[in-house]
């Protein structure tokens, strides 16, 4: 039977990590779902390599896990220990076994959590893949920073650029990394991040490298050995000597917001029809990678989404009183941490000797400040208690 025959509940344009975890929740509450994609037939062609990849918290880890889409260890490495260094004296240290849990957080490989995701998708009858948009009561635009859907429906999308390229890759170490992640803040408005890689007695991280929009080209032109040495230099010979183990991959920064998150389709030029749209993740807003919380961010939208349609009573799931009560939570959890990240972000592009000093003095000051401290790391965590 075709796709286009067939009567769905929710369109979802978009099968990254988001709109495929979007699907399988509302699967799971008997909404029936057109996930919009390409085929997941495996295929003979070589495979893009993909070099990213992810913080995730204790919530996205439980709820990935509540779907049979949690990679294994191999793949998910558990981060005992944060060390943040600033560009002077400055430094910040979290450590699971001082917070009372297993980890801060768990670096998790992009390709494997797609290809769970993919499995627990194909096993899931309620949800049906499909090439291009089809009609349905409710279409959730999932589709990432650059969705083509967004403009579509004419949304606003209000975005204010860094100055900056993040430049992601793959090195090995000669040192194991210990399940610590670290992150070094550079004079010239740099952030090194190093993510620990291969499991807990792994010897590879992922890096995500926030640097001066004119330092990119010349960073991405690098020979491989000469590269890994830039990065051993910035990471002050860390985790030994470096060799680059995958190529690179490079995209611009910025904040952005979405002025709507849901809106309703029109039949007609006059005539409301009772379908509607709603935005999730990136589709919906951006902040700098500096504190890792993009994913996560996006997989609180679905779980808020999910829970937002299955409390509906009788209403249909194209209600828009229902579609901004997700929108009104959603902003309201991520103001604080937008304008966190845009503050940091600032402070630290800044070049002047003052602000050098001022910023490592706050960095000093917040490693001892107890209860903020605390309540950081239970926010970037992803628990309550």
């Amino acid at each position: 039977m075709p796709a286009m025959a067939q009567t769905f509940d929710v369109c979802i344009r978009g099968s990254g990590i988001v709109g495929r975890t979007l699907a399988l929740l509302l699967a799971r509450d008997r909404l029936r779902v057109a996930l919009v994609g390409p085929s997941d037939t495996p295929s003979s062609a070589e495979p893009h390599e993909d070099v990213r990849a992810y913080a995730l918290n204790a919530t996205s880890r439980g709820l990935l896990q509540s779907l049979r889409a949690w990679p294994d260890a191999r793949h998910a490495t558990p981060v005992a220990r944060m060390e943040i260094q600033g560009d002077q004296d400055g430094s910040v240290h979290f450590d699971a076994a001082a917070q009372g849990v297993d980890a801060l957080a768990w670096i998790v490989d992009v390709p494997a959590l797609e290809a769970r995701l993919a499995e627990a998708v194909r096993y899931q009858p309620q949800v049906e893949l499909v090439s291009s948009p089809v009609p349905a009561t409710l279409t959730a635009v999932c589709e990432g920073r650059a969705s083509r859907t967004r403009d579509e429906f004419g949304v606003e999308f209000a975005t204010t650029p860094y100055a900056q390229q993040a430049i992601a890759a793959r090195l090995h170490c000669t040192l194991p990394h210990g399940q610590i992640a670290r992150q070094w803040f550079q004079a010239d408005g740099s952030i090194l991040a190093f993510l620990p890689l291969g499991g807990e007695q792994g010897n590879s991280v992922a890096i995500v490298w926030s640097v001066p929009q004119e330092q990119a080209p010349q960073l991405l032109a690098l020979e491989p050995e000469a590269f890994a040495q830039r990065v051993q230099e910035a990471s002050h010979g860390a985790l030994g000597a470096l060799e680059l183990a995958s190529s690179r991959a490079a995209w611009p920064l910025q904040q952005a917001w979405a002025n709507h998150w849901c809106g309703s389709l029109h039949a007609g030029s006059t005539t409301p029809s009772t379908h509607s749209w709603v935005l999730a993740g990136d589709a919906a807003h951006n902040v700098h990678p500096l504190a890792g919380q993009g994913l996560n961010l996006g997989l609180a939208d679905v779980q808020a989404l999910a829970r937002t349609l299955m409390e509906r009573d009788w209403r249909s799931i194209a209600d828009l009183r229902l579609l901004r009560r997700y929108e009104r939570e959603r902003k309201a959890a991520l103001l604080p941490m937008g304008l966190a990240m845009d503050g940091l972000q600032q402070l630290f592009a800044r070049r002047e000797a003052p602000l050098q000093a001022l910023r490592n003095w706050g960095l000093k000051g917040f490693e001892r400040s107890g209860l903020l401290k605390e309540w950081t790391a239970r926010q970037a965590m992803g628990t309550t208690h």
